[in-house]
């Protein structure tokens, strides 16, 4: 499985001022004036801040009228605001904008505050919470029925022990244990965790497993009708993707050539020979090229070479099943997670149900490979597959499948921009002549989910601007 980032490029240009039009510290709104994120306004009677680069004739009568709120650059303040345009200096003299082509200054502090206030939406805070990760000390620690094994470990415990684990999964490959399950659960404490709105932590863990270990029986599984084993215990029996091997020069690392941004933020690791490492699928989740090893190391280890250098890992120790529950967590916009669809938080909107997508298993078939199996007037081979699976795991794990569940995903089409899953993760330039980053729904190197990026985009974006840090002392 692989998240697709959008091969666009994303050249740096010099800031040519950081002026402001004098009538951006007015207190009146003027059309004629361009204004920076946080500038606050006062407009017929109102008060206005700007979300982000604001130009000439934008204005903020387009809050009342634009379909959705990220189409306007302004939004409303409390009444009572002070009006002007903190956290933004120039080199010149107070009032001096600066000659043209003069290196800018824009305040740390200030891009911290952007970040945290572009980052506070609701739903960006509730994926934040659902990728979030155990240090590796403590998953290391993990081993069957330790005591103090983590709430969500013991939870799979409970209904999945070592005993059951053997059955469901008797032909596995070695490199798949139980322990390194457990782990797999332990480094995402949102996967089978604790609700604190009253929702059935148990009941969702149940179809949680069952949904997984459908879909590891549709990519790991031997498909051998001949064995006695049925077919949905059969999954994990292939840890590499077949006709792979450690040595083998040139799979799935076409990017790792040259010198974009992908190569550039997911450095390709190499053999001795200076050949690059192939990144062919791997695990429970068959994870593929270098800028899905390189987010999954960083989410991991802090690091995104670890893997990257050492892809091999993916296959050969618990990352072989956590690659999973960190698929299962991480929302591919404008797809959302695959929890947020098994545990309710995803809720479809009228877009979606428009294009048949609404809550239960055959959605998450669609988050997973829905360009393949997807959208036909019949069911898809695979797709079929995956729905038996999981009628039979949710049968062994005790998961009710109500008889209006829609398990397959013939008719679906393709989450669109104007789903509820649609959420922007990614920081990018946002191509003005003002130092600052917005929020795109494409992959690039900087990632709102991880603090901290945001900074990072605007140190790229805009070479030429100096960021003062002024948040120590």
């Amino acid at each position: 499985m692989s998240f697709q980032p959008r091969r666009t490029i994303r050249p740096a240009f010099a800031l040519l001022a950081l002026a402001l039009a004098p009538s951006a510290f007015a207190l009146e709104y003027d059309p004629a004036s361009a204004y920076t994120a946080n500038c606050v306004v006062s407009w017929k009677n109102d008060v206005f801040r700007a979300k982000w680069w604001a130009g000439p004739g934008q204005g903020p009568d387009e809050v009342d009228t634009v379909a959705n709120p990220w189409d306007s650059p302004w939004e409303r303040a409390p009444a009572g605001t002070p009006t002007g345009c903190p956290g933004l200096e120039n080199p010149g003299e107070p009032g001096n904008p600066g000659d043209p082509g003069t290196p800018g200054r824009v305040l740390l502090s200030h891009l911290l505050a952007e970040e945290e206030r572009l980052t506070s939406a609701p739903l960006m805070q509730l994926v934040r919470a659902s990728i979030r990760t155990l240090d590796n000390a403590s998953v290391e620690a993990v081993a069957p029925s330790r005591p103090q094994n983590p709430v969500n470990v013991k939870r799979v415990e409970s209904i999945v022990d070592e005993a059951r684990f053997e059955y469901l999964f008797p032909l596995r490959a070695p490199e798949y244990s139980y322990r390194g399950f457990l782990q797999a659960v332990a480094k995402f404490p949102a996967v089978c965790g604790d609700y604190a709105d009253g929702r059935d932590a148990e009941a969702i863990c149940r179809k949680t497993l069952a949904t997984m270990f459908a879909h590891f029986a549709q990519e790991t599984g031997a498909h051998e009708s001949w064995r006695p084993e049925e077919e949905y215990r059969q999954a994990l029996f292939h840890v590499r993707e077949m006709g792979w091997g450690e040595g083998d020069r040139n799979g799935y690392n076409g990017e790792c050539q040259g010198s974009g941004w992908i190569a550039e933020t997911w450095p390709c690791g190499t053999f001795p020979d200076g050949s690059f490492k192939s990144y062919f699928g791997r695990g429970a989740k068959q994870l593929s090229y270098n800028y899905n090893y390189g987010p999954f190391s960083e989410a991991m280890y802090g690091d995104v070479r670890t893997l990257l250098d050492a892809p091999e890992r993916v296959a050969d120790t618990w990352l072989n099943l956590a690659s999973a529950t960190f698929f299962l967590t991480y929302p591919q916009p404008p797809k959302p997670s695959m929890l947020h669809v098994i545990d309710g938080t995803w809720q479809p909107n009228d877009a979606d149900r428009a294009d048949g997508l609404v809550p239960g298993f055959g959605v998450t078939t669609l988050i997973i490979n829905g360009g393949v199996e997807c959208g036909g007037n019949a069911e898809h081979a695979q797709s079929a597959n995956r729905m038996a699976y999981y009628r039979a795991f949710a049968a062994m794990l005790g998961v009710p499948v109500p008889a209006d569940e829609v398990l397959g995903c013939k008719g679906m089409k393709q989450f669109g921009e104007s789903g509820a899953g649609a959420l922007p993760i990614y920081w990018e330039n946002n191509w003005t002549e003002l130092p600052g980053c917005k929020l795109v729904g494409y992959q690039t190197a900087f990632s709102a989910l991880k603090p901290g990026d945001y900074v990072g985009c605007v140190r790229v974006a805009f070479p030429n601007v100096e960021i003062v840090d002024d948040t120590k002392g």
